[in-house]
């Protein structure tokens, strides 16, 4: 039989190139296959036996060349490696949020911008990932029965000790807050409902810092810093790979910078699975912290001053993220109150979102006339995370009337009216002719060294914007009222 195939392989082999609708890599396989048998028969083509030849070692795939750069990175406090696993680690136990495209956002910015709605966590910011993972490591490290006993401790007023509180609870893990006497008592009652042992000392968040030190020392607690422990910088470095799976053309991240802890996690994760993407931060001119430390090429205390985003009022930037981000991060750019006030009343009237301040600095600072309105990013695709909204609805009242001062929807300014009768009802009627709504007014008699028979009015009027505030102005000024306007 073998012979039989033998002497036909010639001719099987030709007909498989005469072969119409048949491939050429379909008659290359039957030529193989007649040779194999050939070699089964120890005979070769000419008559002779084939002696085997000892098998050739398989070719080495290429060495990737190391740099000194990837040998550094690695060696950086943070890598992606670590990212990367408390990914796994955490993805059971928070919220993947969604990156939602904003066609209102889009428009005004003039690029597509897409929000990464971390405010939707269940304690209402991204600090629940780095809390978790923190948690999740100490439990591996020490055991669940040496952390159950002792349990974990930090010093907070507000994300992160929600964060710590809510997984400490759910991780069967104790936790102790320690918050200064300025913490909002909502976050307070917050955290003690999640069962934390709250502790209330010190007149700011440095205060309470020194004594959660101290509790260490005589308690055995560990301790979690809430923005630069490498386990919270790889929790939250978790949003980075979200990013890229969701938005894959990402072309530009925009984050907020506080303890630059949630920056150095995204930019490590972002620029290694992406290194074009361009990765920004974005911090408030009172609390500019990480610009300082750039600067110095090191951390270093700055005077903090009290700002909308108060989650960014930190004096110090992290050793360990101030190490990370500034590898990995392209530039940092400010942004004022009037930006942040500007960027929470956007995301509420055209996003139905409430974000904190600290949480829309990423927006503020790509608001027209800020300083990310560039050129070169006009028409590119940007990711905004929106890290918190826990915003007290005392201070949001107050942000949302500063985000219409700054809108110019509304204006405030005084004028001379007579203090005869029906002076200021003329005056009031001439602003409802013309579409303002007075939400103040009140007039002084007594300070003035004017003509007695009139008197100053200082009016609050809400305005439909810059167009129609130049409008009204023109009107009062035609019909003899010498308005001064805030600001002129």
């Amino acid at each position: 039989m073998i012979r039989c195939l033998l002497s036909s392989a010639p001719r099987a082999a030709a007909r498989c190139r005469k072969w119409q609708g048949v491939t050429s890599q379909h008659a290359a396989r039957r030529i193989v296959a007649l040779q194999e048998l050939r070699a089964f028969s120890g005979v070769a083509d000419d008559g002779e036996e084939i002696v085997d030849a000892p098998p050739s070692p398989p070719p080495e795939a290429p060495k990737r060349k190391t740099s000194q750069r990837d040998t550094y990175l690695e060696e950086l406090p943070v890598t992606f490696s670590d990212i990367s696993r408390a990914n796994v680690a955490i993805r059971t136990g928070v919220k993947r949020t969604p990156c939602i495209k904003s066609f209102f956002l889009s428009e005004l910015i003039g690029a597509n911008v897409f929000l990464k709605t971390e405010f939707q966590q269940f304690t209402g910011s991204f600090k629940e990932r780095g809390a978790r993972n923190a948690i999740l490591a100490l439990l591996r490290e020490h055991g669940e029965e040496y952390m159950r006993k002792n349990g974990v401790i930090a010093a907070s007023a507000g994300n992160h000790a929600l964060a710590l509180a809510y997984h400490g609870k759910d991780l069967n893990v104790p936790v102790t807050v320690v918050m200064p006497v300025v913490a909002p008592l909502a976050k307070v009652d917050k955290c003690k409902k999640f069962g934390a042992n709250i502790i209330i000392h010190g007149a700011h968040i440095g205060e309470a810092k020194e004594h959660a030190e101290e509790l260490i020392l005589s308690s055995g607690l560990e301790y979690v810093n809430g923005y630069d422990d490498p386990p919270i910088i790889a929790g939250a470095g978790t949003i980075g790979i979200e990013i890229i799976e969701d938005v894959p053309c990402v072309d530009v991240v925009v984050v907020p910078v506080g303890g630059a802890g949630l920056i150095a996690g995204i930019g490590c994760a972002v620029k290694t699975l992406k290194p074009d993407v361009k990765v920004y931060g974005v911090e408030p001119y009172f609390a500019a912290s990480y610009t300082a430390a750039l600067k110095a090429q090191m951390p270093v205390s700055i005077k903090v001053t009290p700002t909308l985003a108060d989650g960014l009022a930190v004096p110090m930037v992290g050793s360990h993220a101030f190490e990370v981000a500034r590898h990995y991060v392209d530039e940092c750019v400010l942004c004022t109150e009037k930006e942040v006030s500007l960027a929470i009343l956007r995301l509420i009237e055209n996003e139905k979102m409430v974000v904190e301040g600290g949480g829309a600095t990423g927006l503020a600072a790509l608001l027209p006339g800020a300083q990310l309105d560039r050129h070169d990013l006009k028409g590119k695709n940007i990711v905004v995370p929106l890290c918190g909204g826990n915003i007290d609805t005392t201070v949001l009242g107050r942000v949302l009337e500063r985000g219409l001062a700054a809108d110019d929807r509304m204006k405030n300014f005084t004028a001379t009216v007579s203090d005869r009768p029906g002076g200021i009802g003329r005056l009031t009627t001439l602003l409802g002719e013309h579409g303002a709504s007075i939400k103040d007014m009140y007039h002084e008699r007594a300070f003035l060294q004017s003509n007695i028979d009139f008197v100053k009015v200082k009016c609050v009027v809400e305005l439909q914007g810059l167009e129609h505030a130049k409008h009204v102005h023109a009107i009062l000024e035609e019909n003899g009222y010498d308005p001064v306007w805030d600001g002129d």
